[in-house]
Parts: C-alpha cells; sequence; structure tokens
C-alpha cells in the first residue's frame, strides 16, 4: 500500500489495483465495495455454462459479483470506476454489460453534474425562489447550491428525489426534464427539508443536468442497498 498526493492511496485487493481515498468516510456515494469471491471449493462447474472445472479448464471470479466463470464466461476486461480500479478487470458477461453503461456514466454525466446548471430554487413552502447554479462537486459527495445565497446538500442525507418533466404527448411529443424535488436532512438535523428546483436561463442544459441527476440517483441508491 503506498500513498500517493491528493488524499488517495493505492491498495492492492485480490481483483486489483484500486485508488482509494485515505480516509473511507471520503468514499465517492456512488462507489460500490468489492464483493466476496465464492471459494473455489463451493463452485467445481462455471455458474454460467455448467462446464466442469479441471487442470485444463480454469476457474476465473467475476471482480463485480464474485462468482465463479470459466474463461470463456468471464474473459471480458473492462473498467470499473465504481469500485476505483485503476485498470479495467475481469467480469462476466452480465457484470460487463451493467459496468460498459457505468462507464458511460463517469465519462459523461458526472461531466455534465460538475459542469451545472441554473435553476429557480425554493426551500420547503417559501414562495420566494432564487435564481442558483447547481453543480455536483468534485468529490461527487455534495451539491453546491450559488446565487446571491450559497448551501449545500450532501448526497448521502438525500431522502428522497423526485426529477419532474413535461412536454409528453400521445402524438409523439418530446419528454423534457423541467425540475427536482429533493428531500434532505441537513447537517445535525433528522427533520426533512425540501427543495424546489425548476429549470431557468438556458433550459437545454439545465435539462440535461436533470436527466444526468436522474441516473445519478439510481447509482445512489444502488450503492446504498448493497
Amino acid at each position: 500500500m503506498s500513498a500517493v498526493p491528493d488524499g488517495k492511496k493505492l491498495v492492492r485487493s485480490p481483483s486489483g489495483l484500486r485508488m482509494l481515498p485515505e480516509n473511507g468516510a471520503f468514499n465517492s456515494p456512488f462507489s460500490l465495495d468489492e464483493p466476496q469471491w465464492v471459494p473455489d471449493k463451493e463452485c467445481p462447474r462455471c455458474m454460467q455454462c455448467d462446464t466442469k472445472f479441471d487442470f485444463i479448464t480454469r476457474k476465473h471470479h467475476c471482480r463485480r459479483c464474485g462468482r465463479c466463470f470459466c474463461d470463456k464466461c468471464c474473459s471480458q476486461k473492462v473498467a470499473l470506476p465504481r469500485m476505483c480500479f485503476v485498470d479495467p478487470v475481469r467480469q462476466c458477461a452480465e457484470c460487463s454489460l451493467i459496468s460498459q453503461k457505468e462507464v458511460e456514466f463517469y465519462d459523461k454525466q458526472l461531466k455534465v453534474l460538475t459542469a451545472g446548471g441554473t435553476f429557480l430554487v425554493r426551500v420547503d413552502s417559501s414562495e420566494k425562489s432564487e435564481t442558483m447554479v447547481c453543480r455536483l462537486s468534485n468529490n461527487h459527495r455534495y451539491l453546491f447550491l450559488d446565487g446571491e445565497s450559497h448551501f449545500e446538500v450532501e448526497l448521502s442525507r438525500i431522502s428522497t428525489m423526485q426529477v419532474l418533466t413535461e412536454g409528453s404527448t400521445p402524438g409523439g411529443g418530446s419528454i423534457r426534464a423541467s425540475g427536482m424535488v429533493l428531500q434532505y436532512k441537513p447537517p445535525g438535523s433528522q427533520n426533512l427539508q425540501e427543495l424546489h428546483m425548476d429549470t431557468a436561463d438556458d433550459k437545454r442544459i439545465a435539462s440535461a443536468w436533470l436527466a444526468a441527476m436522474h441516473k445519478a440517483a439510481k447509482l445512489l441508491y444502488e450503492s446504498r442497498d448493497q
């Protein structure tokens, strides 16, 4: 294990090298823990095609799900950013498809979220709205909202997230994200606060930000449920 700049460290696990925060409390809310590998003695056959393992047909563990497979069923090496692997790692066919979609999220949607969008923001039942730029922090742990005032929402303290849409018609009209409602617990409080955000100014950029946030929410809830 060796320390590197910016508060991260290289950790060698049975699955490969991982770049992790030095303090585990600073993990990305989208991250996943490494799975427990199915013990070799419990998998005499490939868990996909049922081929029997022997000296010629070796077993391999999928780095995402931890199950045992033959080389044919677990040959792809795919990036797995949610587990912070430095290099692409071996995954089964099912897991590799999931990971490939997540790589697209990390390559595209996260850039949209950190760039930010402009919204009309109001808190709880207040009728007063403030124009604010909302963006995801570079460590993915906070939503920063900046206008005449500034406040932050920690993603780990978000209870519910609903993206609002408009423009859907049976005749083929397009659906566009128009706003979002968040319920979260402010630091030091167990009471829920509600945040309302409606698109403002450049609605195209704001709608793209909301669509990316909708995908982020799915990963966020999955990380919590693991």
